[in-house]
């Protein structure tokens, strides 16, 4: 009887927004927050657009001292109830904006029973961590690793290395899979990890910083393709 082949890779991970989601674009709800910070929305997105790498290594504090710093940067002066809000007011915003891609949990569910462990690391504020545990794939994942809880961005070893303590595997046994973007495909082949860039056709737009247009390496059009990854090696 033959044997069935050890999967290539014990564990995925996964980059959140862009990836595990569709494109992301900011929606309408984030006025509210303008309005609540006492600012206009333009030099709000401004100052968030700008600021994204500060306020995703949590430098500037938690989520309430977070916001007072970009409402006043935007010139707004809010009142501490308007911050508090505020706060509520952009998690639902941030939340707006996210649509898991329909094969999401599908995939998730497939590679599980490949035996394979999952972890998120994302670059993200504090926005993702207060929802993602209403999200279906939040049972699916082994570790989560956010940049804001680390205090180290992508595509820094240590935010993948961190995802490969709490999964108790090595880095030579992880397959990493991004939209792109904050550089994070050449971050985890330099942490020692296999990547392949979700090349899906709805990221034309997508919101990213720092991203990496001239990617070589392995991709794919659809998250579908990536279970038969854990049969054979890239």
């Amino acid at each position: 009887m033959t044997q069935p082949r050890p999967a290539a890779y014990q564990a995925v991970l996964f980059d959140f927004f862009g990836t595990l989601t569709c494109a992301v674009r900011r929606g309408p709800q984030h006025a509210a927050v303008a309005a609540l910070l006492g600012c206009a929305v333009e030099p709000l997105v401004d100052v968030l657009d700008r600021s994204f790498y500060l306020r995703a290594s949590g430098a500037l504090g938690d989520a309430t001292d977070t916001l007072r710093w970009v409402g006043e940067q935007a010139g707004g002066r809010p009142s501490a109830a308007g911050l508090r809000a505020a706060v509520t007011a952009r998690i639902e915003a941030v939340r707006a904006d996210t649509r898991l891609r329909p094969e999401a949990v599908t995939v998730l569910r497939a590679l599980r029973h490949r035996g394979a462990r999952i972890a998120l690391v994302s670059d993200c504020t504090h926005e993702l961590p207060a929802f993602l545990p209403q999200l279906p794939v939040a049972p699916l994942l082994d570790v989560r690793v956010f940049s804001v809880e680390v205090g180290r961005c992508k595509p820094d070893p240590a935010i993948y290395l961190a995802a490969c303590r709490g999964l108790g595997v090595a880095p030579v046994d992880c397959l990493y899979v991004g939209d792109g973007g904050s550089q994070e495909l050449t971050g985890a082949v330099r942490a020692g990890m296999s990547a392949v860039r979700l090349a899906a056709a709805d990221l034309d737009g997508h919101l990213a910083f720092d991203s990496e247009p001239n990617w070589t390496g392995p991709a794919l059009t659809s998250l579908t393709q990536l279970p038969a990854l854990l049969d054979a090696p890239m």
